[in-house]
């Protein structure tokens, strides 16, 4: 007799609460445990020194464990994972991907063996994850999703009135002090600023189920906590999307000659408001740190063009197989590139080679293109804006929860049901 035929309905009703809240603590650890959150919690997880176990995400294991649970529950775990592979052909791939290079780093006894499968594994198993969870589990995600976007920009802007920042990116414990760039729950300035600019997008395409003012009010404090970390690239990219996206949204409006009532006040005494509070804020030194990152970047434009001058130094054969890490390292350095090579695409053809490098793209551009099947229409903006801040600092080039991050936003924001909770057809 099947297993399933012992099973009650007071037990599957009792699972699926607790798989529910696996899910949310699931994308509390995503969004908001960073790498300095984790060293003040005495875990070194961004360092080169410490325990093998401190170098994965929390969130991993905790995807590991809730995916081998629900093949238990399944009561036939084969099954389960071929029918959650076939809805997700392309997360099965990257996972893949990731197990690949995990390998490809051990056999040639290279460093960064774990940023395989935080980078890529764990986004993988997450999009498995989620296609059981219910209507409830998605709208808990969404208010997950909001209420650490919420505590992270406030995180922000309390760092940037009092200059001290709680948790930064640190390498063995130690914080970089010239950057005094807001880091919040993120850690890293640069990552911050790309998630809030990919979770800006998403709210100006129609992402979540926030009312019109709540709304409004949401995009207002994630553009103020965006100038406080710092990323040019997001913030000018974010400008043109807000203000492109607006213009587009009251076009449409104007068109159909139907303007609210209550939206056209509230415009309408907003607007002369607008400057007087840009230029309060000016004069209080608050686009400061901002105009200065724009003056000097502190050699951040000639990195970028100084790391294709690496690619000469080094053989076709070790370019397509992979170059000797601690070599790249050297030519790094002579060549002053201490911060890193700012482009993953470029880090990953110098430290891994072509072939691995074409694996890790083609995986990532499927697991996307996947993510974005599932979920309704909008998710092309925040897509856009994610693939152009990616490539401007290492980014998945290097260790990071990025992308399992922005595919929460996805999957979550741009679920396809109505405000009740129905499914639409």
């Amino acid at each position: 007799m099947r297993r399933e035929a012992f099973a009650t309905p007071w037990a599957a009703a009792r699972v699926r609460p607790a798989r529910g809240l696996g899910l949310v603590v699931l994308a509390v650890l995503v969004l908001g445990i960073s790498g300095g959150l984790l060293w003040t919690l005495g875990i070194n997880y961004e360092g080169l020194s410490g325990s093998a176990a401190h170098k994965i995400h929390p969130a991993t294991y905790l995807t590991v464990a809730l995916l081998g649970l629900a093949m238990l529950r399944a009561g036939n775990p084969v099954a389960y994972l071929a029918r959650v592979g076939a809805a997700r052909p392309a997360s099965v791939f990257i996972c893949a991907a990731g197990i690949a290079l995990l390998l490809h780093i051990m056999l040639r006894k290279g460093a960064g063996m774990a940023g395989s499968l935080d980078t890529f594994l764990l986004p993988g198993l997450l999009a498995m994850l989620l296609v059981d969870a219910d209507e409830t589990t998605f709208r808990r995600l969404e208010t997950v999703v909001h209420a650490v976007m919420t505590a992270n920009a406030l995180l922000g802007l309390v760092e940037f009135a009092t200059g001290q920042r709680f948790f930064p990116f640190r390498v063995d414990g130690v914080a970089f002090e010239t950057d005094t760039r807001s880091a919040a729950l993120q850690g890293h300035p640069l990552g911050n600023a790309t998630l809030t600019a990919c979770y800006l997008a998403a709210l100006m395409a129609g992402g979540g189920t926030l009312p019109p003012l709540s709304r409004l009010a949401m995009i207002g404090l994630q553009f103020a906590a965006l100038i406080t970390f710092g990323g040019r690239s997001a913030l000018v990219v974010s400008v043109l999307v807000v203000g492109g996206r607006g213009l587009v949204l009251l076009h449409r409006m104007l068109l159909r000659g139907r303007v609210p009532l209550l939206a056209a006040a509230a415009m309408a005494l907003a607007l002369p408001l607008v400057p007087i509070a840009i230029a309060g804020l000016a004069h209080a030194g608050f686009f400061d740190a901002l105009l200065d990152r724009f003056r000097e970047d502190g050699g951040s434009a000639h990195s970028r063009v100084e790391m294709f001058t690496l690619f000469a130094a080094l053989p076709l054969r070790d370019l397509i197989f992979g170059p000797d890490t601690s070599l790249v390292d050297s030519l790094r350095r002579i060549n002053g590139l201490e911060w890193g090579i700012e482009n993953p695409i470029v880090r990953t053809l110098l430290y891994q080679g072509i072939l691995m490098t074409a694996l890790l793209v083609a995986a990532v551009a499927l697991y996307l293109r996947e993510v974005a099947r599932h979920c309704r229409a909008g998710t092309a903006l925040p897509i856009l804006v994610f693939a152009a801040l990616v490539n401007t600092f290492e980014s998945l080039g290097s260790k990071t929860t990025l992308l399992a991050k922005f595919a929460i936003l996805l999957l979550v924001l741009f679920h396809p049901f109505h405000p009740e909770g129905r499914r639409r057809p």
